[in-house]
């Protein structure tokens, strides 16, 4: 594993639960060591955390049509196999149909989705299907950009209903931006449920760029190694700020 792919440990250990108020049942609030600031690092990770705001609650227009149609289907996928099928699309806001960036009013924010399935979803219609060469994903624990997230306007979530199907009452989901790009941890602390096979999470972010074509600029970390795939990215634009982005990093 390199320094670039590891697991945000410090910033998924500060989330609170996304799905349940952590309550327990003598009424006081539980606190897992994950949640606990007691280093200058969690402290600083702390600072980095973004909202996440819930997919289950938007409302979205069409989706941009591209060359592979308005969905992009592929594998995050390593030398070793297949560790997830992923499913993206870009979205223009509620009400534009069609969804042209060409057409498109200036100023449009693009919504980008990735509907992540550790392993496999068991259709061999989408995504890497019946192809999937990978052992049973037991812990996922990472959805990333291994690229700048252009536009980026500081808007990003997931879906909060499938964390908890997936990952139960302790789902911690945490939202950090690195190297200019964005970072989704999962954790369910040490013991739990955990984000593994055929169990589907959704990733959104939004950016003013649309896109400009598939690219392999995302991956996932499960059963604790990383694993690479395409999915639609925006072209860079000097002109467009990215909220991820430093002074020191291209935007």
């Amino acid at each position: 594993m390199t320094c670039r792919f590891a697991v945000l440990a410090a910033a998924g250990a500060l989330a609170l639960a996304a799905c349940s108020d952590g309550s327990g049942e003598s009424g006081e609030q539980a606190v897992t060591d994950l949640e606990r600031i007691d280093t200058d690092g969690a402290a600083d990770a702390a600072a980095k955390t973004l909202p996440a705001g819930d997919f289950g609650a938007l409302t979205l227009g069409a989706k941009v049509a591209g060359p592979q149609g308005d969905e992009v289907k592929g594998a995050l996928s390593n030398a070793t196999g297949n560790f997830a099928d992923v499913r993206s699309y870009v979205a223009c806001p509620a009400g534009m149909d069609p969804c042209n960036p060409a057409t498109a009013p200036e100023g449009t924010v693009f919504t980008y989705v990735h509907v992540v399935h550790p392993g496999e979803d068991n259709d061999p219609t989408s995504g890497d299907g019946e192809g999937n060469t990978s052992s049973n994903v037991e812990r996922a624990t990472e959805f990333r950009l291994t690229m700048p997230a252009h536009g980026f306007t500081g808007e990003a979530g997931y879906s909060k209903a499938e964390a908890l199907a997936a990952v139960g009452a302790k789902a911690d989901v945490v939202v950090t931006c690195h190297e200019g790009g964005l970072v989704w941890t999962v954790s369910a602390g040490d013991g739990g449920d955990q984000w593994k096979q055929a169990e589907p999470l959704t990733f959104y972010w939004r950016s003013t760029v649309p896109p400009a074509g598939p690219r392999d600029a995302y991956a996932i970390f499960a059963n604790y190694t990383a694993a690479h795939g395409p999915g639609p990215y925006p072209a860079a634009d000097a002109s467009a700020p990215n909220a991820c982005a430093t002074p020191a990093e291209p935007r």
